[in-house]
């Protein structure tokens, strides 16, 4: 895992001031370290110039990047990020095709596959990945984003030049690029975050590579095109058969995701979804004599004040012990207090460069950072709710018939503290719900569908777009700024493309919430944790973390220079601290209720003044 980051014009020439420009480059390796903490390097041609740090998880001795070669043809350079989990066979294929190969990296199977086949090599790669390829030889340059979106990628323009970088703080590490926020940005934040619209990147004139896309800019101009999208197709195996290629995908993407050549670990909650992970990880270790490394989070002094409620039926400990005792792993318990959540909520801003899910990202980025202490990789149950139906959106009669994100089907509770000026003057309603509109409109229709198939596939298909993105946004930024590298083996996208089109029948089997996920993972777990009612990533239930956002948000709003203060109401934030507990309804998902709304304008406040972010 890493950062990259560069620039292209090819009708400029760079090397005429090779100090000046091998400066920038350094400058934005700088800006995103954090997310490559062992290594970096630069490269600089005629027309374009890249920039990495690197997070040494394979080939650690010969691996470094930018990584260069050539040919009869000219000069091809690479900056990636990500993991390539079919690297050994692709390579195989490679080396039979004549490639030669001087380093064990997947970075140099993508660049070999790329000099033999071109950009439509890109479609062979089994992985997350972030990929800059310059082409001397055409004066071109090619950015890749993985099929799913789970490494990042931004870009912007520059006085005709490209600019692009893992994070978008790297971006303004280039001359010209400085942070603007007009109306559409401001709707993003307050109408759809922690969420945002694909492809754009709240800045103004920031944008961000789509996923499954490659974008490419030469002497002939910039084009983009999609070799991935998510398809509707007929389903025409049997249950049985379902759940049996559904079983062999999940294990074969777990398996080939332990590709490291440092050891790896799992999270594990004691849900089904870490827990099969878990288990497939830890025999396979156990068959090499190793021992797996895993770790569970939750909040100090919570047994004292956790309520039990339909999201969250049960605390995760007792069932994590359990798939503990079962798999026979390395075990740590991990805590979260008061304070650590409400100082990360600030560097969960940092790693994400906008505003993000308040103490759901801060807490998971204080947990990382607590991981890296003992594995630099590690395995997560992530995107199973989303790809197999675990929301309860997923199941309830106002998400079916609603015209909104079914995660945040009210604006009424992110008002709740806006000015009404500020809020009236957004169009935030007409703003989130044209977003909506324009994700149905693409959702992928199968002819013939009936109504409440159809609907189902577009509540699907909004979290794939929307939802699940936001969580993975959250899972890279954390876990990169803490030097962690996390995979998500449940988003591999032949799961994805085959779960798509399967029937709700056989995704929820007699009203059974993923219930073929658990139908697959018979023999990874044991019954009781194979069947547990689903229970989300945990949250402190302590009024004294309440009362802590409180006091915070109170000496913000009493300093006249905070950005935010003309954005808010002051007596309703005053009457709103004076309300009962949890504050109303969600304003997003599950866990995103009051508290998290005093946590996210304490983000946006902190965002406004650290970025030093001009309104326009």
């Amino acid at each position: 895992m890493c950062g990259i980051a560069g620039f292209c014009n090819p009708k400029r020439d760079f090397t005429e001031e090779k100090g000046k420009w091998n400066h920038i480059l350094e400058e934005m390796n700088r800006i995103q370290k954090r997310r490559g903490p062992d290594d970096q390097g630069t490269y600089l041609d005629k027309s374009c110039g890249l920039a990495h740090v690197r997070l040494e998880i394979i080939d650690l001795v010969t691996g470094h990047q930018p990584m260069i070669r050539k040919n009869a043809s000219g000069t091809y350079a690479i900056t990636y990020n990500g993991e390539i989990y079919n690297m050994p066979e692709l390579k195989k294929e490679l080396i039979k095709e004549g490639a030669v190969f001087e380093t064990a990296s997947d970075t140099e199977v993508i660049l070999n596959g790329f000099m033999l086949h071109g950009k439509e090599y890109m479609k062979k790669l089994n992985g997350i990945f972030a990929i800059a390829l310059w082409d001397s030889s055409q004066n071109q340059l090619s950015l890749i984003r993985d099929r799913l979106g789970i490494k990042p990628l931004f870009y912007t323009w520059a006085e005709k030049t490209l600019v692009f970088s893992s994070e978008i703080k790297g971006l303004f590490g280039f001359p010209g690029v400085t942070p603007q926020l007009d109306r559409d940005g401001l709707c993003e934040v307050f109408a759809l975050g922690p969420a945002k619209s694909y492809g754009k990147g709240v800045f103004k004139d920031v944008r961000e590579i789509l996923p499954g896309h490659c974008l490419t800019f030469g002497p002939g101009g910039v084009s983009e095109h999609a070799y991935w999208n998510l398809e509707s197709r007929p389903h025409t195996d049997s249950f049985d058969e379902t759940v049996e290629k559904t079983a062999w995908l999940v294990e074969d993407a777990v398996k080939k995701q332990m590709l490291s050549d440092i050891p790896i670990s799992t999270f594990l909650s004691g849900g089904v979804d870490s827990s099969l992970v878990t288990s497939i990880c830890a025999a396979e270790l156990k068959k090499q004599g190793k021992v797996l490394n895993t770790f569970s989070f939750d909040f100090k002094d919570n047994n004292k004040y956790f309520r039990s409620n339909a999201f969250q039926p049960s605390q995760d400990r007792p069932w994590a012990e359990k798939m503990v005792e079962y798999a026979g792993t390395n075990h740590r318990f991990l805590e979260c207090d008061n304070m650590a959540q409400v100082d990360c909520l600030f560097k969960a801003v940092d790693a994400r460069d906008l505003p993000c899910m308040a103490d759901v990202e801060s807490s998971m980025l204080y947990f990382c950072s607590q991981v890296v202490e003992h594995n630099k990789v590690t395995l997560t149950g992530e995107c199973a709710d989303e790809i197999f139906g675990g929301y309860p959106w997923f199941h309830k009669k106002e998400a079916f018939e609603g015209d909104n994100f079914p995660w945040s089907m009210s604006m009424e509770p992110r008002k709740v503290l806006l000015s009404d000026d500020f809020a009236e003057s957004l169009g935030m309603e007409e703003y989130a719900h044209a977003a909506y509109e324009k994700t149905i409109r693409e959702t992928p229709v199968l002819p013939g569908e009936n109504p409440e198939e159809k609907r189902r596939r577009e509540i699907s298909y909004l979290n794939l777009r929307w939802f699940m993105v936001t969580l993975l946004d959250r899972m890279d930024r954390t876990s990169m700024y803490s030097g962690l590298e996390a995979r998500v083996p449940l988003a591999d996208h032949r799961i994805v493309e085959y779960i798509f089109n399967v029937p709700w029948s056989m995704k929820c089997p007699d009203g059974i919430v993923k219930g073929l996920l658990r139908h697959a993972g018979e023999g990874h777990l044991p019954k009781e944790i194979l069947w547990r009612k689903k229970s989300p990533y945990p949250k402190t239930y302590d009024p004294a973390y309440e009362n802590l956002l409180g006091d915070r948000l109170k000496e913000v709003l009493a300093d006249p220079n905070a950005p935010i203060r003309p954005i808010l109401d002051t007596r309703k934030v005053h009457a709103f601290l004076e309300s009962p507990s949890d504050y109303g309804r969600p304003f997003y998902g599950q866990l995103m209720a009051g508290p998290q709304m005093l946590a996210y304008m304490l983000q946006v406040n902190y965002w406004l003044e650290k970025y030093k972010i001009r309104i326009l």
